[in-house]
């Protein structure tokens, strides 16, 4: 099967969805803690809360440290640009206006369970990703494709780990 073709101008986007058996109050809190994904992804190393803020909050900041074998380590700034407790939590990476990426989790309550999805749209802001693609234009959707699936494969550990602690 062929793949739709992909372009970064298109902000292309990824999600992953699990049925968590604990109500979004216990999930929650997990989610919202920005160093927790970490734990469970091949990439996010870590993350600190920027400016003096100690906990989310719109409009909060936070650095998040990387690593990938094929670009090495390194930084990014964030500004989280939804919070609403319990419901949605997500982040611009870069400026806001036109961040290189945004992320997002979603919890929807499922009697007494709780559906979490974790998205994530590339661009439409500059990025390393937008580097691979001025090097190689001619590959750009194939290049965005094998980025997408790298994003789904963490999302997918991510969500799980999540799951595993509120479950337990």
């Amino acid at each position: 099967m062929d793949q739709p073709e992909l372009r970064l101008s298109d902000c292309p986007t990824a999600e992953e969805s699990v049925l968590i058996a604990a109500p979004p109050q216990a999930v929650w809190p997990l989610v919202c803690d920005i160093r927790l994904p970490a734990r469970f992804s091949s990439e996010f190393q870590g993350a600190q809360w920027l400016d003096g803020a100690t906990g989310p909050a719109l409009g909060a900041r936070f650095t998040g440290r990387n690593h990938h074998p094929a670009r090495g380590e390194w930084e990014t700034t964030s500004t989280i640009c939804e919070f609403e407790p319990e419901r949605a939590f997500g982040w611009s990476v870069g400026g806001t206006e036109r961040p290189a990426a945004r992320w997002r989790f979603v919890l929807e309550p499922r009697a007494g369970a709780t559906r979490l999805s974790q998205w994530v749209q590339l661009g439409p802001g500059p990025s390393g990703i937008s580097e691979v693609i001025a090097a190689m234009p001619d590959k750009e959707s194939r290049i965005l494709h094998r980025r997408l699936a790298e994003h789904r494969a963490n999302m997918e550990a991510t969500i799980a780990g999540i799951k595993g602690l509120a479950e337990a």
